[in-house]
């Protein structure tokens, strides 16, 4: 078990969030991020799954053919777009629900420093889009939200990250 190098990981991604939160103006997003991650069953399963260049619920949805670290973390925490799965009242299925536009700003902030993070040395601009293209088909999210991230995610990879900051600062956060 690494609790110390996990402990490690989702402070140093969690205090990148929040600094990217804060150049964004969603200041109490930030200070919240992922506070759920040092909750007993995501930090002991992170711990015991730990890979340190990918998430560990990669390691645990290997073992046991789910993660409970990840149905914990998805229900409570607004900036993943599973959250935002609803029943649809005419159909009666459960499908993505459009994010409201704070939250697509976190998700943005959260994408940039996770791929920041597990990509160190090897990063460049150019990964928190393909990871977006390379997971949009077994990701659920609405339309309209997977357009306003994939819309951030260009503005950084062509503009930098301070235009997408001021972008967002300007019109995600209400």
């Amino acid at each position: 078990m690494s609790s110390f190098k996990h402990f490690v990981t989702i402070t140093r991604h969690r205090h990148m969030v929040m600094k990217y939160c804060f150049k964004c103006g969603l200041y109490k997003q930030g200070l919240l991020h992922d506070l759920s991650k040092y909750s007993k069953i995501e930090f002991s399963n992170g711990a015991k799954y730990y890979a340190g260049t990918y998430s560990p619920i990669t390691n645990e949805r290997r073992d046991k053919g789910y993660s409970d670290a990840w149905m914990h973390h998805k229900g409570r925490n607004r900036h993943h777009s599973e959250y935002w799965i609803d029943m649809n009242n005419e159909s009666g299925l459960y499908e993505p629900v459009e994010m409201p536009d704070r939250y697509i700003g976190e998700m943005f902030c959260d994408r940039l420093a996770a791929s920041i993070n597990y990509n160190r040395k090897n990063y460049n601009k150019k990964m928190p889009l393909e990871y977006l293209y390379r997971t949009k088909d077994r990701t659920p999210m609405h339309p309209n939200t997977f357009k306003k991230i994939e819309e951030l995610l260009i503005m950084y990879e062509e503009k930098g990250e301070k235009e997408v900051f001021k972008y967002i600062k300007k019109n995600m956060r209400k």
